[in-house]
């Protein structure tokens, strides 16, 4: 059976929330690893004097990221309103056509010619505001692919730093191993979010 458009529509649109949801947890987790990473940094002293600054830009990308889902979900909410709104012009375009082809010989046929060409109107409107907020949010998602890889890079550089940390070293080892993990995760789901979107900014 041939799943309609505004269905995938709103197939789509519903996954890309539950992977944003995902993503949103991963950034707390990264946020926390940064506050775990911190104290043992601090109670490391010199021996991770190195690590210490790395905690920071984790925290700072954890809060980026965080804040950019958050942008990202009011969007996502809206295209979920746009779904619903074009699936509605949609059939009330199909309602007002099969009226106005079974009435096309009657005597005020011209006024529901009149009404018809307006919710066309309004569809099309919706189509391309719709349309509009796909392209936003694919530019948005790409910008949380930014911290994602950014975390990457800091993982690979707090390894480095906790090989100077002694006793610590398997602790930190093990912080920079979870920021590393997430960054994946988040890169991973980002990745489906814009594959859904794409796919639906592709059928609209």
């Amino acid at each position: 059976m041939q799943v309609s458009p505004s269905k995938s529509q709103f197939v789509a649109v519903a996954s890309i929330a539950a992977e944003l949801s995902a993503v949103m947890e991963v950034a707390k987790e990264i946020s926390l690893a940064a506050a775990n990473a911190k104290a043992i940094a601090f109670r490391a002293g010199e021996k991770a004097k190195g690590f210490q600054p790395i905690t920071d830009f984790i925290n700072e990308l954890a809060k980026e990221t965080i804040a950019l889902v958050n942008d990202i979900n009011e969007h996502a909410l809206k295209l979920y309103r746009l779904t619903v709104k074009e699936h509605r012009m949609a059939e009330a375009c199909k309602r007002f056509e099969k009226v106005a082809a079974s009435a096309e010989s009657a005597l005020h046929a011209a006024s529901l010619r009149e009404s018809l060409q307006q919710t066309r109107q309004r569809h099309a409107d919706c189509h391309r505001e719709f349309s509009r907020h796909v392209s936003e949010l694919l530019s948005q998602l790409a910008d949380v692919m930014h911290p994602a890889r950014a975390a990457r890079v800091i993982a690979a550089n707090s390894r480095i730093e906790a090989s100077q940390a002694g006793e610590y070293l398997q602790s930190l080892q093990a912080v920079a191993e979870s920021v590393d993990h997430a960054a994946q995760i988040i890169h991973d789901k980002v990745h489906k979010c814009r594959g859904a979107l794409s796919m639906i900014g592709t059928a609209a």
